[in-house]
């Protein structure tokens, strides 16, 4: 069964501490998109990954996206597909193999996602 959450674009997951992770084309794109060479790009925006097999970007203080703005996310049209996969791709590897307590202590800004919650609305979960 597939599980198809469409995004409300409530900014819930960009408020959570992670890593999100970048490939090259998405580097180019976001560094376009903000007007910056990718150099610069990846010296002000990213940092190596935990598994130093790559960059993600940069987080503020708090464990807040650094694209996240007033109006949202300021790379809406060229986020990384990490982000663009939530929360769908992460309610799908989830659902049905791990407790909805479990999902809840351990992917707490998925509750926090209004998509999500209206999921768990409609399905009276």
């Amino acid at each position: 069964m597939s599980i198809t959450v469409e995004c409300q674009r409530c900014t819930a997951c960009c408020r959570w501490p992670g890593e999100v992770r970048l490939d090259a084309a998405e580097i180019t794109a976001i560094a376009q998109h903000v007007g910056m060479s990718e150099e610069r790009f990846i010296a002000e925006h990213t940092r190596l990954r935990v598994d130093r097999r790559g960059l993600a970007l940069q987080e503020r203080a708090d464990g807040s996206c650094i694209f996240l703005a007033d109006g949202g996310c300021a790379v809406q049209p060229v986020k990384p597909q990490q982000c663009r996969d939530f929360p769908s791709r992460w309610v799908n590897s989830l659902w049905g193999k791990v407790p909805l307590a479990t999902m809840k202590k351990e992917y707490p800004m998925l509750f926090n996602c209004a998509a999500f919650k209206d999921f768990l609305k409609t399905n009276k979960l």
